[in-house]
C-alpha cells in the first residue's frame, strides 16, 4: 500500500525551503496530486500547526497516502480524499494554501484549467498555490532534459507535456491568482507561487 517515488526525497528538502518562506504556519493547506503521499508526511510534520489535507485523483493514491499517514502518525495530516483536479466537485470548500507537486505535465491541460479554476474558488483571499515542477519559459533555452522529458510525456499521451509558465500564468489570472514568485530549483525544476 505505502508507494515510494525517488523523486520526492531528491526534492522535499529544496522544496520545503520555499515553503517556509511562503506558507502561514496555521490554517488549511489543500494538496491537490498528493501520489505516494511522501510530501504529504514530510511536510506536514514540518507545519505542525497546518492542517494538511492530501488529495488525489486516483484511488490507490489515496490508499498509499493514508499508509504513510498511518506510518509517520503526524496528527495533522488529514485522510486522503479524492480530487479530481479537472472537475468542480472538490471535497474542500476553503483553504488558506494551496500545494500541488509534479501534476499538470502529468495530466491533460484541462488538469491545470482545472487546478486554477479550484484555486480561485477555494483559497481564501491573500491565500497562495504553491506548484513545482518542469516549465517552458518565454525567452529562455529550454534545459536539453526538459525538452527529452516533454518529449517521453508526449509520447505516453499526446495529452502530457511540459507545460509554457506563461500559459500556466495566464490561466491562472482567468481565476484571480497573480504570479507572485518564480524560484530556480535543482533538476531544472521551478517552484512558482500564486496569491490570490
Amino acid at each position: 500500500m505505502m508507494r515510494h517515488a525517488p523523486a520526492t526525497e531528491r526534492n522535499r528538502e529544496p522544496l520545503l525551503a520555499v515553503l517556509k518562506e511562503v506558507l502561514p504556519s496555521s490554517g488549511v493547506l489543500l494538496e491537490v496530486a498528493s501520489g505516494t503521499g511522501q510530501h504529504a508526511a514530510f511536510f506536514a510534520r514540518a507545519f505542525p500547526e497546518l492542517a494538511w489535507q492530501p488529495t488525489d485523483g486516483d484511488p490507490d493514491s489515496l490508499a498509499s497516502i493514508d499508509a504513510w499517514r498511518a506510518a509517520e502518525g503526524t496528527p495533522n495530516l488529514l485522510p486522503a480524499r479524492l480530487l479530481d483536479a479537472s472537475t468542480d466537485a472538490w471535497p474542500v470548500e476553503h483553504a488558506d494554501a494551496m500545494l500541488c507537486v509534479n501534476m499538470i505535465h502529468i495530466a491533460p491541460w484541462a488538469a491545470c484549467q482545472g487546478l486554477m479554476r479550484g484555486a480561485g474558488r477555494v483559497l481564501r483571499p491573500g491565500g497562495r498555490l504553491v506548484l513545482y515542477g518542469p516549465y517552458f519559459v518565454e525567452g529562455t533555452a529550454p534545459a536539453p532534459s526538459n525538452v527529452a522529458f516533454d518529449a517521453s510525456l508526449k509520447a505516453r499521451d499526446p495529452a502530457w507535456g511540459v507545460r509554457e509558465l506563461g500559459a500556466v500564468t495566464a490561466e491562472a489570472l482567468r481565476h484571480g491568482l497573480t504570479r507572485e514568485r518564480v524560484v530556480e530549483m535543482p533538476s531544472n525544476n521551478l517552484t512558482v507561487v500564486f496569491v490570490r
